[in-house]
């Protein structure tokens, strides 16, 4: 599907441009299109540089834990559960533990962790697939795990908000929470359906139910907060266990008396080979984004939108946060350049600009994510991994919005 929707963004660009050339005149699109593919192909490689360094410092760290043994303690703990969810992959396999390293550092919102210990998971549930160019269950359910992007700690969104000087720049966290909170819980039991994994298995309401809890005491607990305490409690919440984890790895190579060093430099030459393998698969994809994006096929989208919603009768408040939820699954930056835009045009209390950021929270890149960890094992045939994590994208910014007219209107 991946394959379709790739060829659709060339061929939807190409059809506007040329629609704006005959019916407008406008010749300047072309060169706006191509300048786009350049800069986007270079973006692309800048990424890929750009994690180099976290990826080999961060392969290079979970080496340490594999040998140390933490990788298959945390893979134990959350065994009951992902046995459930992950019913293809042995019970007690490292793959346990790395993906719940991941779900972990994506719930603190630590991006530059959460990247290369996703690609750690994908390499080990790789080794389990037999069709080594075709996404396995399992797989997709920890894509759409991530594209889903559960959050429960929005640090960067709050400071985007504090330097555009919003009043309270955390005041967005329990929208952002709900919106994350329903996006990653449709998309599992989305996923369940599909796979035919059984929901009523008690440990997997369990399971649920308690996350259910965890989100609804973290609502109350940050609502009692000064709003100014919400983000200083977030971030130390969120820095202090990342650091614990590290130095939980160093303990237990202690303990085990294995040379760290040895097994940290291993680890990071793989985070180098895997930040040179993502590249061809990143270039593909963003300049696709690129030029449907300078084409004005986005600006058209987003105008049919905005008549759709007036032309039904209702409230168009939030249209003008709908460029955000366009740009989500496509691009990362472009989203969050067109949230930080919208707070520097109406300011950062807007109501527009409340829904944006509760959009951007919602949900992680789609595409990217695709493109990144599938692209990192050499998978091609993605399966019905796009679609259902574009269930989880749309849901988490219906979501987002609902939140924000629950929370600010």
């Amino acid at each position: 599907m991946l394959n379709y929707i790739w060829i659709a963004f060339f061929l939807i660009a190409f059809a506007v441009a040329l629609g704006k050339t005959i019916f407008t005149g406008d010749l300047q699109v072309w060169t706006d299109i191509m300048s786009a593919s350049f800069t986007s192909a270079g973006t692309a490689f800048e990424i890929s540089i750009g994690l180099t360094g976290v990826l080999a410092l961060w392969l290079g760290l979970m080496k340490i834990g594999e040998r140390g043994g933490v990788i298959s303690t945390m893979g134990k703990l959350v065994s009951p559960l992902f046995c459930r969810l992950f019913p293809g992959v042995p019970k007690g396999h490292p793959a346990m533990g790395s993906i719940f390293m991941n779900v972990s550092a994506n719930m603190l919102g630590l991006d530059n962790a959460a990247t290369p210990l996703g690609l750690k998971a994908m390499k080990e549930l790789q080794e389990l697939n037999q069709e080594k160019d075709t996404a396995t269950d399992a797989m997709i359910m920890f894509l759409v795990l991530n594209a889903s992007g559960l959050c429960l700690i929005p640090i960067s969104i709050m400071m985007y908000r504090a330097q555009a000087g919003a009043a309270n720049p955390t005041d967005v966290f329990m929208p952002i929470l709900l919106a994350t909170f329903i996006a990653t819980f449709v998309g599992i039991v989305a996923l369940c359906l599909k796979q035919r994994i059984r929901l009523t298995d008690p440990v997997l309401l369990a399971w649920l139910g308690g996350l259910a809890a965890v989100i609804g005491t973290m609502v109350w607990f940050f609502s009692t907060l000064p709003q100014e305490a919400v983000q200083i409690y977030s971030g130390f919440i969120a820095n202090f266990l990342l650091f614990t984890v590290i130095v939980a790895f160093i303990v237990a190579g202690l303990r085990k008396h294995i040379n760290m060093y040895d097994a940290f430099i291993e680890g990071a030459k793989e985070g180098f080979k895997t930040a040179v393998m993502i590249i061809p698969y990143l270039v593909a994809i963003l300049v696709a984004i690129g030029m449907f994006r300078a084409s004005g096929a986005m600006d058209v989208l987003t105008h049919a939108m905005e008549q759709g919603v007036s032309a039904i009768g209702l409230d168009s408040e939030w249209v003008g946060a709908l460029p955000t939820a366009l740009m989500k699954p496509l691009s990362g930056s472009g989203s969050r350049g067109m949230m930080v835009d919208l707070m520097n045009t109406y300011g950062a209390d807007a109501f527009v600009s409340k829904v944006s950021a509760a959009i951007q929270g919602s949900t992680d890149t789609m595409f990217y994510v695709l493109a990144v960890y599938f692209g990192s094992v050499g998978v091609t045939r993605t399966r019905y991994a796009v679609g259902y994590a574009l269930l989880a994208d749309v849901t988490g910014s219906i979501a987002g919005i609902f939140a924000a007219y629950i929370f600010f209107s």
